[in-house]
C-alpha cells in the first residue's frame, strides 16, 4: 500500500478527480470537504443510536449516498463521470416518506425549538446544520450549469429529515422539546 501522505498538498493545493490542481480554498474543494464532514457526523449519529433503532438502515443508505455525492463534487473531468457511482435518486423519495411517517407521529410544530434533549438528538441537529452548510457551499459552486441540481435536492431533503428525526427520537425517549421563547 502506498504511503498515506503524498506531500503534494504541502503548498496549499490539491487535485480534483481528473487531475486538475486547485487551491484548497477552492469552492469545489470546500463542497466535497463539507460533504466529508457531514458523512463523519452521520457516522457519529449512527454510533450514538440504539443498535435496534429502526432508522439506522436509512442512515446507512444516506451515509453511502453522501460518499457518492462527494465523488461527484470532486470531479472536474466530465470524461471520468462514467467511473463514478450513480446517484440514488430514489433515496430522496425514501427520505420524504420517512419525514411524512415521523411527522405524523409528532405534535404539530407551533414554535421554534432549541436543539438538544439528549446526545443523539443533539447529534441529529449537528448533522442538520452541517448539511445546511453543505447545501449552501454546493449552491455557491453552481455557475450557469445545473449539474448539481440532484445533489442540492438531496441535501435539502436530508436536512429536513435530520430535523424531524431529532424530534422523533426525542419523542421516543419520552423527553420534551425545549421551546424557544425569545425576549419577553
Amino acid at each position: 500500500m502506498p504511503k498515506i501522505y503524498t506531500k503534494t498538498g504541502d503548498k496549499g493545493q490539491t487535485s480534483l478527480l481528473g487531475g486538475k490542481r486547485v487551491s484548497k480554498t477552492n469552492k469545489q474543494v470546500e463542497a466535497y470537504g463539507t460533504i466529508d464532514e457531514l458523512n463523519a457526523h452521520i457516522g457519529m449519529l449512527i454510533d450514538l443510536s440504539e443498535s435496534e433503532a429502526e432508522y439506522l438502515s436509512i442512515l446507512e443508505n444516506i451515509q453511502s449516498e453522501i460518499f457518492s455525492v462527494g465523488s461527484h463534487l470532486a470531479l472536474n473531468d466530465p470524461g471520468m463521470a462514467t467511473y463514478l457511482p450513480v446517484l440514488n435518486l430514489k433515496l430522496v423519495k425514501e427520505i420524504e416518506e420517512k419525514i411524512d411517517i415521523y411527522t405524523s407521529e409528532l405534535p404539530e410544530l407551533k414554535n421554534f425549538i432549541l436543539p438538544g434533549g439528549s446526545v443523539v438528538v443533539s447529534q441529529c441537529h449537528i448533522c442538520r446544520t452541517v448539511c445546511r452548510r453543505a447545501e449552501r457551499v454546493v449552491v455557491a459552486c453552481i455557475s450557469t450549469e445545473k449539474k448539481y441540481t440532484e445533489i442540492i435536492i438531496f441535501l435539502n431533503r436530508l436536512s429536513d429529515f435530520l430535523f424531524v428525526l431529532g424530534r422523533f427520537i426525542l419523542k421516543q425517549q419520552n423527553k420534551s422539546e425545549k421551546i424557544w421563547v425569545g425576549k419577553t
